[in-house]
């Protein structure tokens, strides 16, 4: 016996209305396979970074590789952290708790993005000038 009627099972509106669980699982393992491959190169970019003075470091966030490969590593580590945490609070919270919780884990999220994007950017800058 069916508890859906045939419209809502062409709808794709279940008892707890358009389910959006498959988007979220592609966009887990998107960002999953996204990281295995910007992890590595992430690493090497710092790696050459370590040890350099201030100036060289400026010089060498200035050049498109190790800038885009930070950014990129950057902006889509935090995407999959905040998509990851919302599922970890939907699980584990209820109510007034979830929401601020959500609220924190995205505006946290989107800060360090934006943090970080600004620190490239300014390095990118200042090396220009100097």
């Amino acid at each position: 016996m069916r508890y859906i009627t045939p419209r809502k099972a062409a709808m794709g509106l279940g008892a707890a209305g358009p389910s959006t669980g498959t988007q979220h699982h592609w966009t887990m393992t998107v960002t999953s396979v996204a990281l295995v491959v910007l992890t590595p190169a992430f690493l090497l970019v710092i790696g050459r970074a370590i040890g350099l003075p201030r100036e060289g470091v400026l010089v060498y966030f200035s050049q498109p590789y190790p800038a885009i490969v930070t950014a990129l590593f950057l902006i889509v580590g935090m995407y999959h952290f905040v998509k990851g945490t919302r599922i970890m609070i939907d699980d584990y919270l209820d109510h007034t708790e979830r929401k601020v919780a959500i609220i924190f884990s995205e505006m946290f999220g989107w800060a360090v993005i934006a943090a970080a994007v600004y620190a490239l950017a300014r390095m990118a800058l200042s090396a220009v000038i100097v």
